[in-house]
């Protein structure tokens, strides 16, 4: 059986009288699921989702081992297998071809026109499938089955250029008669944390069924487009690092952890991709996709004796006992003796990782969130919550061959993991084998024409007229009827009842509030569209590593944070929400909306919630 845990995310307790099936019930009813909003019910299965015979074989549906007799994952031989790198999804064509309005008697899930169209047009088309699938997480274990994009775990990762407008062709292959106890087959992907048009956003309400698709327009370009017209853009609000995910109302966390996963990566003429590049004005960080530029995505899992993912059939998924990267238990993975640029993404569900090397290695941190810091800050350690990205440099220059570097997670909050054999190498003293992430071994020599420059980038100016100060309030009860424990201004997400309205244009102050004794619980919360500039952490300027632009934020207990926001360029219905996946399954999301023309008193700063 699972641990309970002492503490979730950075040092808050679990109530006593809330069990971790009280954090998340659902009722189920007749093989599905009723789910409850403040106002209404959630649908079950997308009123679009079509019964389809016949298609192309796929892995049966396992029967899941009882949680109830679950005694941990089976034991399994650190760093035997290497570090995979995610494909790289090539480009197609689609048929049919893209268009603004949705091609719905093609098979086109509904959806709202696609804003801008004309004037970002595709130059490129992809299509990714989601489906289910056989993974082999360790060699030691069973293949174990999964849902994931065209079949692998982690999924493709898309590179792209800022100034190409991409379609990407999101295929529900999911199956229709799902008996596997968690999940449910139907999606809404978003790309986090994408300058994206509304309804190619992910918006957790916007889910679809088995055997429909929908595309999702991403213009790629810069925030403050319309601001900024000869440069199409505000070149210092240029991102770099995203991801993209299931994010379907009430089952991100176990869609998510099924495998409904990967990254997405954005250049431009300073972050070029290439090291090599003596263009004014190139970086020249470390390059080459899965040779120097090296994706880490960190995710858990409990795994039954014949390889199935285990999860709760409430919904709720357990921190796992199983640490893995890019889909792997403990990899390693030989290094030469020189830069690398490594994208780290905690894929979650809820787990907070706090990442240091052995052997007095550092991390030189070049990104939060996958923008830029205006200088290089370099730590001992990382903490990181659900959702966030962080670039860092580790340099092996100074490294013999022959070494051993570990990348472990030292966090003492949350579930340990379980390996179950020793080390086949020597650990430093005071590491644990059950610290470990994976192992970098140094393998020899390599040309190294990287830099890091000591400037980066520069930050876009916070003195601006601000149109509204809005308040969000983070908190718990354990008194819903539903379930619904977490909320936000006292109110469960509901897909219908906008809760914010800002003006398109604007600037605003964001104030994230956890200040209830009785919620208890550090929440990762994200900003949909817009990057954030923190302002202030309870009256105080920020750290070091939060000085930059950032859209995931941790709030513990007690905080206060003060956020600046711009809104620009499209219109539509946006989320905020905690980016602990059990928390925003149980509703502690909100929709906030951009639009046109705001009411407001002439010369008067409005102060709203």
């Amino acid at each position: 059986m699972p641990k309970k845990r002492k503490k979730e995310q950075e040092g808050s307790k679990e109530t006593p009288q809330t069990t971790r099936r009280d954090v998340l019930k659902m009722g189920v009813v007749a093989g599905g699921v009723t789910l409850l909003t403040s106002n209404k019910a959630f649908k079950t299965h997308d009123v679009y989702a079509q019964t389809v015979t016949g298609g192309s074989f796929v892995p049966p549906e396992p029967v899941v081992c009882s949680i109830d007799d679950f005694a941990g994952s089976p034991p399994t031989r650190p760093f035997r297998q290497q570090l995979p790198i995610p494909s790289v999804l090539q480009s197609t064509s689609l048929n049919p071809a893209p268009t603004r309005t949705a091609h719905t008697s093609a098979g086109e899930a509904p959806r709202a026109a696609h804003q801008r169209w004309s004037e970002f047009l595709p130059v490129k088309q992809y299509a990714l499938h989601a489906k289910p699938a056989l993974h082999r997480f360790h060699p030691d274990l069973p293949q174990s089955y999964v849902w994931a994009f065209n079949g692998e775990v982690q999924g493709p990762t898309l590179i792209n250029n800022y100034g190409n407008p991409v379609i990407v062709r999101f295929f529900n292959d999911l199956p229709v008669n799902h008996t596997l106890g968690f999940g449910i087959p139907e999606m809404t992907i978003h790309l986090h944390n994408g300058h994206t048009p509304s309804e190619s956003d992910g918006f957790a309400g916007d889910f679809f069924g088995p055997q429909l698709w929908k595309d999702n327009h991403y213009p790629n370009v810069l925030a403050g487009y319309d601001t900024f017209p000869t440069t199409k853009g505000d070149q210092r609000e240029a991102q770099y690092s995203y991801w993209y995910h299931d994010h379907r109302a009430m089952f991100t966390a176990a869609n998510t952890y099924l495998g409904l996963a990967g990254m997405y990566l954005l250049f431009d003429k300073k972050d070029s991709g290439n090291e090599n590049d003596t263009t004014p004005g190139a970086l020249r960080l470390p390059s080459g996709y899965g040779v120097f530029d090296i994706p880490l995505e960190f995710a858990d899992k409990l795994i039954c004796p014949d390889g199935t993912l285990l999860a709760d059939p409430s919904g709720f998924i357990f921190q796992g006992d199983k640490w893995c990267i890019n889909g792997a238990i403990q990899p390693f993975m030989p290094v030469k003796r020189r830069k690398y640029r490594f994208r780290m993404l905690n894929t979650g569900p809820e787990r907070t990782r706090i990442h240091k090397l052995t052997g007095g290695y550092n991390f030189k941190v070049i990104a939060t969130d996958g923008n830029l810091l205006q200088n290089p800050i370099t730590v001992s350690q990382i903490t990181h919550s659900v959702a966030e990205r962080y670039d860092v440099i580790i340099d092996f220059k100074n490294a013999r061959i022959g070494d051993k570097i570990y990348l472990l997670d030292i966090n003492p909050d949350d579930d340990p993991q379980f390996v179950g054999f020793p080390s086949p190498t020597p650990l430093p003293s005071g590491v644990a084998i059950e610290q470990v992430n994976m192992r970098f071994d140094v393998v020899g020599d390599a040309t190294d024409n990287s830099q890091v420059p000591s400037t980066l980038t520069s930050y876009p100016s916070t003195n601006t007229q601000i149109a509204a100060v809005k308040t969000w309030e983070f908190t718990r009860v354990d008194d819903d009827p539903n379930g619904f424990n977490f909320q936000i201004n006292g109110l469960t997400f509901d897909a219908n009842r906008s809760d914010h309205c800002v003006e398109k244009g604007t600037a605003e102050i964001w104030k994230l509030r956890n200040l209830v004794p009785a919620s208890d619980w550090t929440h990762p919360v994200h900003i949909h569209f817009e990057e954030f500039r923190i302002l202030e952490r309870n009256g105080a300027p920020p750290p070091p590593l939060e000085t930059g632009r950032k859209d995931v934020i941790r709030l513990p207990p007690g905080d206060e944070i003060v956020l600046f926001m711009r809104f620009r360029e499209f219109l539509g219905r946006y989320l905020i929400h905690c980016h602990n996946m059990n928390h925003e399954d149980a509703f502690m999301m909100t929709r906030w909306d951009i639009v046109d023309t705001v009411a407001r008193t002439p010369g008067k700063k409005e102060v709203v919630g």
